[in-house]
C-alpha cells in the first residue's frame, strides 16, 4: 500500500486545487467603529448550473486515525467547496490530481485548527477528515439542482494511507 506523508498545508502549494483560507497575509480592515478586524474576500465561491445558489452549512466531522488508509474520494464538479474548522485540532486535506475524469497522484496536507480550504470546482478530494476529536467546519458549498457529487471507491489494490511526519 501507497503511503503519503502529510505535507503542511501551504499557499502554494494547495494552488493547484484551491484556496488556502486563513487570517495571516490577508487584506483586513477595521469595522464596526474599529471594534472588529475584517479579513477580507479570503475565497471565492464558484457555482454554476441551472437554479445554482451558494449555501452555507456546519458539517459534524468523526475523528479518523493515523495511518488513514483513502477508500473513497469525491468531487463537485458544479461548485467550489469550502471547509473551515470550528475547532483547535489540525485536520488532513487529501486531494488528487485528474486524468481523464479519475483521480490520480494523491497528496494530502496537514492543516491547522486556523486553516481552512476552498477546493475548486472538480476536484477530486477525500472525505473531511477531522484528527483526534469530534470537529465541526463550517461548509459553502453550491445548492440547487443537478448532480453536484461524483464519488469513486477506490479500489483495495489502489488505495492508499496517509501518515504524519
Amino acid at each position: 500500500m501507497k503511503t503519503l506523508v502529510a505535507a503542511p498545508l501551504t499557499k502554494e502549494a494547495f494552488a493547484p486545487f484551491g484556496e488556502v483560507i486563513e487570517k495571516s497575509d490577508s487584506q483586513s480592515f477595521l469595522i464596526n467603529n474599529g471594534n472588529c478586524r475584517r479579513h477580507h474576500a479570503l475565497a471565492q465561491a464558484d457555482v454554476t448550473g441551472e437554479g445554482a445558489e451558494v449555501i452555507i452549512s456546519i458539517f459534524e466531522g468523526t475523528p479518523y486515525a493515523l495511518p488513514h488508509v483513502v477508500s473513497l474520494v469525491e468531487r463537485h464538479p458544479l461548485g467550489s467547496q469550502a471547509f473551515y474548522p470550528l475547532g483547535s485540532k489540525e485536520w488532513l486535506v487529501i486531494v488528487c490530481s485528474d486524468q481523464n475524469g479519475a483521480p490520480v497522484n494523491p497528496q494530502a496536507f496537514l492543516a491547522s485548527a486556523e486553516q481552512g480550504i476552498n477546493l475548486k470546482r472538480g476536484v477530486w478530494h477525500g472525505v473531511l477528515t477531522p484528527l483526534d476529536e469530534p470537529s465541526d467546519f463550517l461548509v459553502i458549498d453550491r445548492g440547487g439542482e443537478g448532480e453536484n457529487l461524483e464519488e469513486v471507491h477506490v479500489q483495495e489494490d489502489q488505495q492508499f494511507q496517509v501518515v504524519l511526519e
